[in-house]
């Protein structure tokens, strides 16, 4: 009899336990698959600042929306939806003199007015940001990896470099 009564007292502490174990494999599964993204995005915003930094970009006469298209292509594997996908670059004349708008608005939602596209000339200095408004996988995890209002979790993706003399 008392064999039986163990049996019973082990399935209800794993019934106390499993919620918080799923909870947490849940964790580590949503901040993997994020840094994986995120990953993926700064490759794709180095693939991208590379083709600006060597003239490439330039001299196919690349408009902002193909430029776009090129790093929406490349973050396809893991970034589905690229309406969420916001590319900002920004020419300066040295990086003494380079400065940049914040991501975030007032209202501490990504500001959408960052869209430009100064692809600069030869020697001119280059800031490009990437940013890739993440979905949560997981709802009970949002709250604690969020850094938006609305409950996503952004990504961002920097480069900045000098063109080279083309």
């Amino acid at each position: 009899m008392r064999r039986d009564g163990t049996k019973a007292s082990a399935a209800i502490e794993f019934a106390f336990v499993a919620p918080v174990f799923f909870l947490f494999l849940m964790a580590i599964i949503e901040v993997g698959v994020m840094f994986f993204a995120n990953s993926v995005l700064q490759k794709a915003t180095d693939d991208a600042a590379r083709l600006v930094r060597t003239g490439q970009v330039q001299a196919a006469n690349m408009t902002q929306s193909q430029f776009k298209a090129f790093i929406c292509g490349e973050v396809s594997v893991i970034l589905k939806d690229c309406n969420n996908l916001q590319v900002d670059m920004e020419s300066y004349s040295s990086f003494g003199g380079a400065t940049y708008t914040s991501a975030y608005g007032a209202d501490g939602n990504l500001n959408t007015n960052l869209n430009g596209y100064q692809t600069g000339s030869s020697g001119s200095t280059v800031l490009l940001r990437v940013f890739y408004q993440w979905k949560m996988l997981t709802p009970l995890i949002s709250p604690l990896l969020k850094n938006e209002p609305n409950g996503d979790h952004l990504l961002t993706a920097t480069a900045a470099f000098q063109n080279e003399p083309w």
